[in-house]
């Protein structure tokens, strides 16, 4: 038999109450971002109704299809948009989304900048950070992150902090250990990072915000 989502947030909440007390942290200072990507809103109810409020979503498109409605329900619902964002949907993310948790471009700064003057809001930024190099991800070489922070902060972008994807297949604490210490030298506490495998590996090394989806949501059927 299948776990109800109520069972799945309390082994993930436990999950990070553990990693947190082997870290010697708080729990409140991580927040559990629930992807819901690719889950339709009758997916998405059951973990609103056992109390989740942040949710993770990768596209502005099937964002804008499905929160809308539950926002009306759920009016305290905070969305992250954790997937890559195109500069021409910059507008549309900032008037849906909280927090973007993928700036990684001087191009994208322009655009977001352009739609906060447009749509008169302001959203909270991650810069993403390319930690292993990978040519078909996004996300800032290391090189190039202090003029890209530089850039977005005298454009008034609210940097939260900075993101990392570590590569798929390897063991992601070093990587994890690497984008705590860069987030160290600029003086940013946020950190996005871990996913359903290796969230607890985060917390322990940092991480401020968890991106989690299988272990909430069961596997997607492919």
């Amino acid at each position: 038999m299948s776990k109800s989502a109520t069972e799945r947030l309390n082994e993930v909440q436990a999950e990070i109450e553990k990693a947190c007390k082997i870290a010697r942290r708080k729990p409140e200072e991580v927040t559990l971002v629930a992807v819901s990507k690719t889950h339709d809103a009758e997916t998405i109810r059951p973990l609103l109704e056992a109390g989740q409020r942040v949710f993770g979503e990768n596209r502005v498109q099937e964002a804008q299809d499905k929160w809308p409605a539950l926002r009306e329900e759920y009016p305290d619902v905070e969305l992250h948009l954790v997937g890559q964002l195109q500069s021409n949907k910059a507008e549309d993310a900032v008037e849906l989304f909280d927090c973007i948790h993928s700036l990684d471009r001087p191009s994208l700064v322009k655009a977001l900048c352009k739609a906060f003057e447009k749509t008169g809001k302001q959203v909270p930024c991650f810069v993403q950070v390319d930690i292993g190099e990978e040519e078909q991800k996004g996300g800032c070489a290391i090189a190039d992150l202090p003029a890209l922070l530089e850039q977005a902060r005298e454009a008034g972008i609210p940097i939260a902090g900075l993101m990392c994807v570590p590569p798929f297949g390897i063991e992601a604490a070093p990587y994890f250990a690497l984008l705590a210490k860069i987030a160290d030298d600029h003086e940013l506490k946020g950190r996005s990072m871990g996913m359903s495998g290796d969230y607890s590996t985060a917390i322990m090394l940092g991480a401020t915000h968890v991106r989690v989806g299988t272990a909430l949501f069961g596997r997607r059927d492919s």
